[in-house]
């Protein structure tokens, strides 16, 4: 059993995969912050977006 354990303590292999994963949660956090605190400007910028699209599309 100890052999398993030194083993286990040695083996790097999941450290990466626990890297990404704590990578790609900062990064989750960070667009989560950015569309809460830009909200209504992206809201309003698609809206224009899709505005003009429908009108341009129209005529």
């Amino acid at each position: 059993m100890s052999k398993f354990l030194k083993a286990f303590a040695r083996d790097e292999r999941g450290v990466s995969a626990m890297e990404y994963a704590v990578l790609a949660g900062i990064v989750v956090l960070a667009l989560a912050g950015v569309g809460t605190t830009f909200k209504s400007q992206v809201s309003t910028m698609f809206s224009k977006l899709f505005s003009n699209a429908t009108t341009t599309q129209g005529s």
